[in-house]
């Protein structure tokens, strides 16, 4: 059990460096004139890049004999389900709420909160599990 809250710690401060990608990504798209979801979107693929680094080198070990490509991949198929509850919170609330200053960070942030056990569950047992 010690295992899995060293995990469940580790894969929080992966969370909160791909939050802080993912907000910083979001702004700069708003900035060069992208919309709030098609933004959200890139800054999404940002965020699971850097967690993907950070979960495979301290949070679970790599699968032996898997190339780091193809690893890649799987985590970010993986991702794609807590992904789609990250983003689905996140839109609601940029289209039911008006008029909040800091409106797209409180969005990610409540998304990515909504979709991290999703995602913890779909790393530690699908992609980065022992053989």
């Amino acid at each position: 059990m010690a295992d899995t809250r060293v995990e469940v710690a580790r894969f929080a401060v992966a969370g909160v460096l791909g939050l802080i990608t993912d907000v910083a990504a979001l702004y700069l798209a708003l900035a060069l004139g992208m919309g709030p979801f098609a933004g959200r979107a890139v800054s999404f693929l940002c965020a699971v890049a850097v967690t993907w680094q950070f979960n495979r080198r301290y949070t679970f070990s790599s699968k032996p004999g898997i190339s780091a490509w193809r690893e890649w991949w799987n985590y970010l198929a993986a991702m794609l389900l807590g992904g789609a509850v990250n983003y689905g919170v996140y839109s609601a609330l940029i289209l039911t709420i008006r008029d909040v200053p800091l409106l797209p960070l409180a969005a990610v942030a409540a998304g990515s909160l909504a979709g991290m056990t999703v995602n913890f569950v779909n790393a530690k047992y699908f992609i980065f599990r022992s053989r």
